[in-house]
């Protein structure tokens, strides 16, 4: 073969990878703060399969969930803050549009497996028990958990679970594990679609109470502290088997991997993360309830081991994926998001100075610690006026007082955004706890 011709067919390449939509997979844990992953100094789990996407990518060190799952649910598969779309817990509102929307009108295939828990059958909304939701919600496909099915009448989501695929109810009561059964579906699915750009979202059901064991434990009876380690290793494999799936079907230099976390890690549990223990911080305000790990990978496009310490929140990733897909938000809505792919891709990008959350999840005492607040990276203003310096004080035990300008002027740059979310929607107005306390 002569050079000119080389030189061709490989400009030819180029130019086709280039115009080739990427395939997208976000993967996001449950009940895992960052302190457990070994990439952001976590000693107490094994993870090696994050560690090597953290490795071979780009590591955020400063991205934020909300407290709790559904709340950080309806915020990141829509982009906007929960007084925007936040009616009720376990439950998104009829008429959304979700990521999944948006990228199948992009032309992608797009499927969902794992924790759905957001057709409101809890609460008895509206069209709780109709599974075509989650279609409409932008899902081709999908294989989950806790659809139009309670807790209490389909079991758990690990052993023999009760999973809802593609509008049939499937019990499965061989002995099976949910977390495999749900990979499964993705890897067979992402087989069935390698011939056109696809879009997945692994909800997984990882790593949730109850902590039991994994197909993986050598105690048949672990429980506590180390079944979560054991669920935290299996977690790691699940993700492990997915890279590897794609590196099968030579997928892996089109598509990015997106991994992250609802929230912080059960109260319940102790990790140790850079020699000091933290405490899990699920349902609170303080850090350990919404610091989550954020590390995207896509071959040939991340510069391997990066490290991002730009303000991310939940409302980003939408905006992000989109733009990865080449898709379009719509214009009649507001999204508070903006795009973190230049900083994936190792670029400057638009960063934020701030990041703002509206927390009111409708659900028992955790309306205890309903709020807003926004944060730097230093510091940390609640609208009630708590103010905190984050850097000194992570675990917001003493109020700071403004004694100098330097301090006033933080604190009033950050009082005009949470006075500017007060003007456009009272936070009265969405809280829950805020209306029970008026009452």
């Amino acid at each position: 073969m002569s050079k000119l011709l080389f030189s061709l067919i490989f400009l030819f390449s180029v130019a086709l990878s280039a115009t080739k939509k990427p395939n997208v997979i976000l993967i996001m844990i449950d009940d895992m703060g960052y302190e457990c992953v070994g990439a952001y100094g976590g000693t107490s789990y094994e993870t090696p399969e994050m560690d090597r996407l953290a490795k071979d990518g780009v590591k955020f060190t400063n991205c934020h969930s909300t407290p709790v799952c559904t709340t950080s649910r309806v915020q990141i598969m829509t982009g906007k803050y929960n007084f925007r779309n936040y009616e009720a817990f376990g439950y998104l509102k009829n008429g959304e549009t979700t990521f999944g929307n948006l990228m199948q009108q992009a032309g992608y295939k797009t499927m969902i497996a794992g924790k759905w828990q957001l057709n409101g059958i809890h609460n008895r909304q509206e069209r709780g028990k109709d599974p075509a939701k989650v279609n409409e919600f932008g899902f081709d496909e999908y294989c989950l958990w806790q659809v139009t099915m309670k807790k209490q009448q389909g079991g758990e989501r690990f052993w023999e679970p009760l999973v809802e695929q593609n509008g049939k109810q499937i019990k499965h009561d061989d002995g099976k594990y949910g977390p495999d059964i749900f990979t499964d579906y993705i890897c067979d699915f992402m087989e069935r679609s390698k011939n056109e750009p696809f879009f997945v979202y692994y909800s997984m059901v990882l790593v949730h109470d109850p902590f039991v064991k994994t197909p993986a434990s050598e105690n048949p009876k672990v429980k506590g502290q180390q079944a979560f380690a054991d669920m935290m290793y299996y977690c790691d494999r699940m993700i492990g088997k997915i890279r590897q799936k794609l590196e099968s079907l030579g997928l892996v230099k089109d598509t990015l991997i997106l991994l992250t976390a609802d929230n912080g890690t059960h109260t319940k549990l102790k990790s140790t993360q850079n020699g000091q223990v933290i405490k899990g911080g699920k349902g609170t305000t303080k850090d350990a309830g919404t610091h989550v790990p954020l590390i995207a990978y896509w071959q040939g496009q991340t510069p391997g081991g990066t490290v991002v310490k730009d303000l991310v929140d939940f409302t980003d990733i939408l905006p992000t994926i989109v733009e990865a897909g080449r898709a379009s938000l719509e214009k009649d809505q507001k999204y508070d998001g903006r795009s973190v792919l230049p900083q994936i891709k190792g670029q400057t990008g638009q960063r934020r100075d701030w990041v703002f959350c509206h927390y009111s999840p409708g659900w028992g005492t955790l309306d205890k610690a309903a709020g807003r607040w926004v944060q730097t990276t230093d510091y940390k203003l609640y609208n009630d006026g708590r103010f905190y310096d984050l850097k000194g004080d992570i675990l917001e035990m003493k109020p700071l007082k403004v004694t100098n300008e330097k301090l006033k002027t933080i604190k009033t740059k950050l009082q005009t955004v949470l006075d500017r979310y007060q003007q456009e929607v009272p936070y009265e107005v969405t809280s829950r706890y805020a209306k029970k306390k008026k009452k």
